[in-house]
């Protein structure tokens, strides 16, 4: 079997190809395509990932920038891409600041400008993905994953579906709270991306939620949770970190503006500054220093997780992979299950199909899903809270007339979206982030008419 990685110069590529390799048995795996765009960073993540892991005899791997010979032949397509790269989640998140709006690489403002910058790249993807892999898997893990999971559906890829960290980090996080084995915890967890709630906690049949909210109230909190304990006893479910942005959405953004930097920032002097560690110490031929420093790098990355903009985040999901419920560890889970490993349910977005009353059928959700051999089953959620279910339909309806105007060219229908979007709602401020956005991010974003 075949799996490409599209985006592999990515920061985070020692750690997938770990996984990949530690399941390369399982998954029947021989062939490897990683690629990027940018030939010299994949260079450098493929000498730390060398420093890190031994490829196995038998697992052919291919490092290359040509986009058509990557997807050649493979089963499965990762796609991690990030359009505009650290510089362009700079741009998402100072242009709303400027405007009194949140900025954020994944939501709102932010959120539209990089998605606008992603969609045509996904498109042309799958455009080739017709050529030259038409029967494999589009495991997206690019932001914002949600929307570009709805458009690959859109587009007509079936055979495709969003991933995303966060909820298997709470699965986790329960399970560790709980002292038992993840994979006997149920979340019954509903939404789209960075926009949903875990209504019960299940381990054989008890719902430990109420639980878990007692401690809160009791400890007057919980580490790290950006939540009020007398909201979540109100909502009586846990929400995904990110709806921070929504629940505290005028507190949030003066917080953002009074910190020093944006994440964004952050990460780009981190990123440039690692890099050139690491490319020193791989041309001195210091290969456990330079895992030393890649694992400083991850450590670092992860304790500022929502942080380093006087953020904190609702649950961990700044663990390492190797810790469980990582990037990694979520990917391989999905492509083993697809691939006849046996059936696992994860939460993953993929076509709501009945699940989640008043979506529908083919609205892309994240729900608990049964992933089994070449096919998706979403477990039933049935009727959820009436407010959930008012701010996940406006939010697919701003996802909806993104996709729409990335691929049509249409600023009506841009205009429209961020207008409808909750953490804008004002048509002249969207149409000023709109015109700032154009400029800012040309000749990426589409040209629109």
């Amino acid at each position: 079997m075949k799996i490409a990685v599209l985006g592999a110069g990515g920061m985070r590529l020692p750690l997938l190809y770990q996984a990949l390799v530690d399941r390369s048995q399982a998954l029947r795996l021989d062939r490897l395509a990683l690629m990027d765009i940018d030939a010299g960073r994949l260079e450098l993540m493929l000498g730390v990932t060398h420093a890190m892991t031994a490829t196995p005899p038998g697992l052919h791997v291919d490092a290359t920038s040509s986009l058509e010979a990557a997807l050649e032949g493979a089963s499965f397509v990762i796609t991690t891409f990030r359009v505009g790269d650290m510089a362009g989640r700079v741009l998402d998140e100072r242009i709303p600041l400027a405007h009194g709006l949140i900025g954020q690489e994944t939501t709102g403002a932010g959120g539209f400008a990089m998605a606008m910058r992603t969609l045509p790249v996904l498109l042309h993807v799958i455009e080739r993905m017709r050529r030259s892999c038409p029967q494999a898997w589009l495991v997206n893990f690019a932001n914002p994953s949600g929307l570009l999971a709805e458009a690959a559906r859109r587009a007509g890829w079936e055979r495709s579906l969003g991933i995303c960290d966060a909820p298997s980090t709470m699965q986790h996080l329960a399970a560790r709270l709980l002292d038992v084995p993840a994979g006997e915890v149920y979340l019954d967890y509903f939404g789209l991306n960075h926009l949903g709630w875990v209504r019960r906690v299940l381990h054989r049949g008890e719902d430990y939620l109420p639980t878990f909210l007692s401690m809160i109230r009791a400890a007057g909190g919980f580490p790290g949770l950006p939540f009020e304990p007398d909201l979540l006893l109100e909502l009586r479910m846990i929400p995904n970190e990110y709806l921070r942005y929504y629940y505290y959405a005028r507190q949030t953004v003066e917080t953002l503006k009074a910190a020093p930097h944006t994440r964004g920032e952050f990460l780009l002097g981190l990123n440039e500054e690692v890099r050139r560690d690491l490319a020193d110490l791989l041309a001195r031929g210091e290969t456990k220093a330079t895992v030393e420093r890649y694992r400083a790098y991850l450590r670092r990355r992860g304790e500022t997780y929502l942080q380093g903009t006087a953020e904190s985040a609702a649950l961990p999901s700044g663990m390492p992979d190797g810790d469980g419920g990582g990037y990694a560890d979520v990917a391989l889970d999905v492509i083993e299950a697809l691939s006849g490993g046996g059936e696992r349910v994860l939460i993953v977005n993929a076509p709501n199909q009945g699940a989640v009353d008043g979506m529908a059928p083919e609205d892309v959700v994240e729900i608990p899903t049964l992933v089994r051999a070449n096919g998706l089953r979403p477990m039933a959620v049935g009727a959820i809270p009436a407010h959930a279910l008012g701010l996940m339909l406006r939010v697919k309806a701003y996802e909806r007339l993104t996709i729409e105007a990335a691929a049509e060219g249409s600023r009506s229908k841009a205009l429209l979206a961020l207008t409808l979007h909750p953490l804008v709602a004002d048509a002249a401020t969207a149409r000023r982030l709109l015109e700032e956005m154009e400029r800012a991010h040309a000749p990426a974003f589409p040209r629109l008419q």
